[in-house]
């Protein structure tokens, strides 16, 4: 799990550690120190941390003038024993909703696995969004599958074509404008 690197191509574009606006302002990350475990595997160094033993983010990208942000995901996604989903909402999402984001794109092929539990941290971030919407990206079909169990495919989109995303090929502009344009069909049906 140590050689499963964060998407690394957009960094000239930005970086959270670096965006007073972002709620990982200042957060420090070795680059040759491993010093973060998943069931005690090391994971890369440059994967950020949500208080949460499993689960692990990197923020990719945010526009705060459109509205939008690009998280990818590392490891299990454990709400079950964690409370992942919490840890999530009140460290990273509540701050960013705060900022104006009402579009997030989520990368989950580095997401393992899920272990749900209640459903009321994301009817709460769906209802932050307004007229935004929360979309998963290239996660695994048994985590989607899970996903579905706890019903969370209520609030998050999910499945279909937003599996077969070639994510890295696009700026992160074009890739919120292709997925803003999945979301409009989808909810406009």
């Amino acid at each position: 799990m140590h050689t499963i690197e964060p998407f690394y191509n957009w960094l000239e574009l930005y970086a959270a550690n670096e965006d007073p606006r972002s709620p990982l302002y200042g957060a420090e990350n070795s680059l040759t120190d491993f010093t973060h475990t998943i069931y005690g595997y090391y994971i890369h160094p440059q994967w950020d941390d949500i208080d949460s033993e499993t689960l692990f983010i990197k923020i990719l990208y945010a526009d705060y003038d459109l509205g939008y942000a690009v998280i990818e995901f590392m490891g299990e996604w454990n709400d079950t024993l964690n409370n992942d989903i919490m840890k999530l909402k009140r460290n990273i999402i509540d701050p960013m909703v705060q900022e104006g984001i009402r579009h997030f794109i989520l990368i989950g092929e580095n997401v393992f696995n899920f272990h749900g539990s209640d459903d009321a941290y994301y009817e709460e971030w769906f209802e932050d969004v307004e007229d935004g919407w929360i979309a998963a990206v290239c996660f695994r079909d048994f985590v989607l599958a899970e996903m579905r169990n706890y019903s969370i495919d209520y609030y998050i989109n999910s499945g279909g074509i937003l599996e077969e995303v070639p994510w890295r090929t696009f700026t992160p502009k074009h890739l919120f404008g292709l997925i803003n344009g999945m979301m409009q069909k989808r909810l406009g049906s």
